[in-house]
């Protein structure tokens, strides 16, 4: 499933990125800094196991550091 470097961060959401934008917010709404974080870390191990290929989340994580 590893992706070509050049596929990371391609929109797969369409319109449905704004719902899910929206979506984020609503679930981090009346949390504290701290329980935001802790929400965004949990959001990022369920999703990373959504995905389940290691080379994959290496990719994303490194685009996301900026180093990809």
């Amino acid at each position: 499933m590893t992706m070509d470097r050049t596929d990371v961060g391609r929109d797969r959401l369409g319109t449905d990125g704004d719902d899910f934008y929206a979506a984020l917010m609503a679930a981090h709404e009346g949390l504290s800094l701290e329980e935001s974080a802790r929400l965004n870390a949990k959001l990022v191990l369920l999703l990373a196991n959504q995905v389940g290929d290691l080379e994959t989340i290496r990719e994303v994580l490194a685009a996301a550091r900026g180093s990809a």
